[in-house]
């Protein structure tokens, strides 16, 4: 069960291109590997994944936010990341519990402790053996993000729910991922995210070589 890695980060770090490079790779390497996200990962996942990040006719509150998280993340631990690692593959997972509490905990102001128990019910006390974390200043995050959203149309701004957040809210979710890996810096990988694509990807692989010889 040790060789999950998730990739971590604030809107617009990048993370999501970083994975499908770090796919790439793996291929050329001849690793067997999955590549998942959350919320999502699962049927139930995706339909959550609507719920949270469409901006929709209804308010969700901090609790309620919480639980859907977690609920999703307890199908797509079940249902795709046990079964991939007990086939022995490399599982790759763009956001994991790290992201809970960077945003519902520094982000919404919950309780770090209580989101800790609650995802280990949920992760069927799954951690991750190694998070590159894309760090990048919530400002500069965000204009990418909105910038992607104008480009990409109606497809991209469907998931823009926390891009209409403050700027202070996203402030707290990066010093909050910056808290986590001062906690275990044997686990985070700290990549700066605002180096161009290929300087990022080149940082990524030597993390991904280190991690699948040693």
């Amino acid at each position: 069960m040790e060789r999950l890695i998730t990739f971590e980060g604030t809107e617009g770090c990048g993370k999501t291109t970083q994975i499908r490079m770090a796919g790439e790779y793996l291929g050329q390497r001849r690793v067997p590997f999955i590549i998942t996200a959350e919320p999502g990962g699962s049927a139930l996942g995706n339909r959550i994944r609507e719920i949270l990040l469409n901006r929709g006719p209804y308010e969700i509150n901090a609790e309620a936010e919480l639980f859907l998280f977690m609920a999703a993340r307890a199908q797509h631990v079940r249902e795709t990341i046990i079964p991939a690692l007990r086939s022995d593959k490399l599982v790759i997972c763009d956001r994991f519990s790290d992201a809970t509490l960077a945003y519902q905990g520094f982000g919404r102001g919950l309780d770090i402790d209580f989101i800790r128990q609650i995802n280990l019910f949920a992760s069927a006390s799954l951690k991750p053996a190694m998070t590159i974390l894309f760090d990048l200043p919530a400002e500069e995050g965000l204009m990418r993000a909105k910038k992607r959203i104008a480009q990409n149309g109606k497809e991209a701004s469907a998931e823009d729910r926390f891009e209409q957040e403050t700027l202070a809210f996203h402030r707290n979710i990066r010093e909050g991922y910056l808290s986590l890996a001062r906690g275990e810096p044997g686990r985070f990988r700290i990549i700066d995210g605002s180096k161009d694509i290929s300087a990022v990807h080149r940082e990524v692989c030597v993390h991904m070589e280190a991690f699948i010889t040693g």
